[in-house]
């Protein structure tokens, strides 16, 4: 069994933006390609979910043949369904939960998150408002399966019904992560056009500096 896998969720739809928001450009290459190239140094394997045959065609030309791009096991079109989806089919004790959107997604937190879940089911990062990010976290792998369809089963689609029957979660402070990502970057998503623009001026103001993202070394 592997120690660590990556789910990148990218099924969902975006009416805002009106296209595949995953393979939408961003600085000469797809959206989802700048999470793959920032995870993959720090699991043994990538998992991308999407929901739709159409989808799984147009994304598995994206990926070496080491990456499974997984369809839905069921329609509904929620987080749940591709989080389940994905832990069916994850080796790895541990699963990291990615969304096709965060370009900028640090290997400093994914690292921190994943040292957190020694001896949790999870470690999730929480906001002082107490708003949690459910789909930049890690699980435990089996115990979050057995959640997932367990929450399935009775008709619940959102991420919560899942965790609530996790036994042991720890939350990370965005104040803790902050010490590894001061701006809090990893948890930018890209939703509207607006914010296909900033990350752009993002990149062409980091463009020429040391990338944050290089792999773990192991023990």
């Amino acid at each position: 069994m592997k120690k660590r896998t990556c789910i990148i969720l990218a099924g969902g739809s975006s009416e805002r933006l009106g296209c595949d928001k995953g393979l939408m450009d961003l600085a000469g290459k797809p959206l989802i390609q700048h999470v793959y190239d920032r995870v993959k140094g720090y699991v043994d394997e990538v998992l991308v979910v999407v929901s739709s045959a159409e989808q799984r065609k147009r994304y598995s030309r994206l990926f070496p043949p080491s990456v499974k791009v997984l369809m839905d096991f069921s329609d509904g079109g929620c987080p749940l369904i591709g989080a389940l989806t994905g832990f069916m089919e994850a080796d790895g004790v541990h699963s990291v939960l990615l969304p096709c959107d965060t370009p900028f997604i640090s290997g400093d937190v994914i690292e921190l998150l994943f040292e957190a879940t020694f001896n949790v089911n999870a470690s999730i990062p929480r906001w002082p408002n107490g708003y949690i990010e459910p789909l930049q976290a890690v699980y435990r792998t089996r115990p979050a399966l057995k959640a997932a369809e367990i929450a399935f089963k009775n008709g619940e689609r959102r991420m919560q019904s899942m965790i609530s029957r996790l036994r042991r979660v720890r939350y990370i402070s965005t104040i803790v992560l902050r010490e590894f990502d001061p701006h809090l970057l990893s948890l930018f998503n890209v939703n509207t056009p607006l914010d296909l623009r900033r990350a752009e001026r993002i990149i062409g103001a980091t463009r020429g500096r040391e990338p944050s993202h290089g792999a773990r070394s192991d023990p």
